[in-house]
């Protein structure tokens, strides 16, 4: 097994693409393994695409960006100016209130990051603030977004877990929320030190809330109506996926009217790109998961941590350690979908929820993105507004600081992230 994951990293390092990293990996266990037909590889592969949950990731991937299209994204960013461009640090305070939001409408930190690079961050410069900072701001404040329903990352976890995607979306706001408001006081805490001073100090009126809610009302409400869809039994997570993507469709053409025959074809192959990246590394990781399960790595990995301690607190911690230093070096989605098999069965034994657990771990490994040396969204802002990484190191230490004092919160209060799922399921 430690050939497999050494062949893995190999092969990252010469820098294959991670879908062929994870299939030449995967298809040298059975090469090499000399007792295991190489046509149970192949297998392998088409049963990981044998899966009725798995349809939930192509559909809200197409839904991101068929919302994107309709003037939803516009009307949230007029909506979060209104709400929090009045306090300390305004145009950094409409970022974070703006990934929130966007969590319930892209499902993908990556894809929010960039979008707000692109449309806030040239902005936040011209008005002061220095380009580490707008960065910073940006690129982990979109770590909301993989925890805020519906996140591409939990229905991975939920269906390599076997883990309700329902309790999941529902365990996800809370937390979401929190990271939301501790990296707000951030901005405001730094903002005052440096003087990000917002245009104006004055409070909205209740009239221009009162508008601007309006305006977002459709955007808004989604979210709403994906969780009371599923609480109430109407769809499950994959029929809750199709129905995003006519909900998109819906506004973008009949109440906004400005979703277009060509805007509609440019997020239909948008969407295919996506999902043909996320599909490949999904169906090809099946091969390694197979090998995990012949070799008994999650027994032995159990068996060894349960050897350092019983205590399922000090046990969760050691996991979320190791996924944080893991995700420096590996993409979010890889390591959702190499290491929940094994790691999931150790915290289910000693009695710890997998929901909770998952909400953990999605926090965890995403913020491999806004870190060296492989973060994709901390490379995407960066690059979109010229700043260096050294700069923006400095600056994203306290933001990461406050994910992780609020993951450590999650972690020793697990009553938070359930309070939800057990109260509506």
């Amino acid at each position: 097994m430690l050939t497999l994951w050494g062949l893995f990293f190999f092969l990252m390092f010469l820098g294959l693409p991670v879908a062929l990293a994870i299939g030449m990996s995967g298809f040298s266990f059975f090469v090499f393994s000399g007792s295991i037909p190489l046509g149970i590889g192949v297998q392998q592969i088409a049963t990981a695409s044998q899966s009725f949950p798995l349809l939930a990731v192509p559909f809200f991937v197409l839904a991101g960006h068929m919302m994107n299209k309709t003037g939803i994204t516009h009307r949230l960013i007029a909506c979060s100016n209104v709400l929090v461009s009045w306090m300390a640090g305004g145009l950094a305070q409409v970022c974070i209130l703006l990934s929130t939001l966007m969590g319930g409408v892209s499902g993908s930190a990556v894809a929010d990051a960039a979008m707000e690079a692109r449309i806030l961050g040239p902005d936040m410069i011209r008005k002061g603030y220095s380009k580490g900072f707008t960065c910073a701001a940006i690129a982990v404040g979109s770590l909301i977004t993989a925890t805020i329903p519906p996140s591409l990352g939990l229905i991975l976890y939920g269906f390599v877990g076997n883990v309700s995607i329902g309790r999941l979306f529902l365990a996800g706001v809370i937390p979401g929320l929190l990271m939301m408001a501790a990296l707000m006081t951030v901005v405001w805490l730094v903002a005052r030190k440096r003087g990000y001073h917002s245009a104006t100090k004055e409070l909205p009126t209740r009239q221009a809330v009162w508008r601007a809610i309006v305006d977002a009302k459709w955007a808004l409400l989604f979210p709403v109506a994906l969780l009371f869809g599923i609480r109430a039994g109407i769809f499950t997570p994959s029929e809750i996926g199709a129905f995003a993507v006519v909900y998109a469709v819906v506004v973008g053409v009949f109440l906004h009217k400005e979703l277009t025959a060509e805007s509609f074809m440019e997020a239909l192959g948008e969407g295919v790109l996506d999902v043909g990246v996320i599909m490949l590394i999904i169906l090809l990781s099946g091969m390694v998961g197979y090998a995990l399960i012949f070799e008994q790595a999650p027994q032995e990995v159990a068996e060894w941590m349960l050897g350092l301690s019983q205590n399922p607190l000090a046990i969760v911690l050691l996991v979320l350690f190791f996924l944080l230093v893991a995700g420096f070096f590996v993409e979010s989605t890889v390591l959702v979908l190499l290491l929940t098999p094994i790691f999931v069965p150790i915290i289910t034994k000693l009695g710890v929820d997998p929901v909770h657990f998952g909400i953990l771990m999605m926090s965890i490994v995403t913020l491999g993105s806004m870190t060296p040396p492989v973060g994709v969204a901390m490379y995407t802002v960066c690059s979109i507004l010229d700043c260096s990484i050294e700069e923006y190191l400095v600056e994203s230490l306290p933001f990461i600081a406050a994910i992780l004092a609020v993951v450590g919160f999650l972690a020793l209060f697990p009553g938070v992230v359930l309070f939800l799922p057990n109260l509506l399921m």
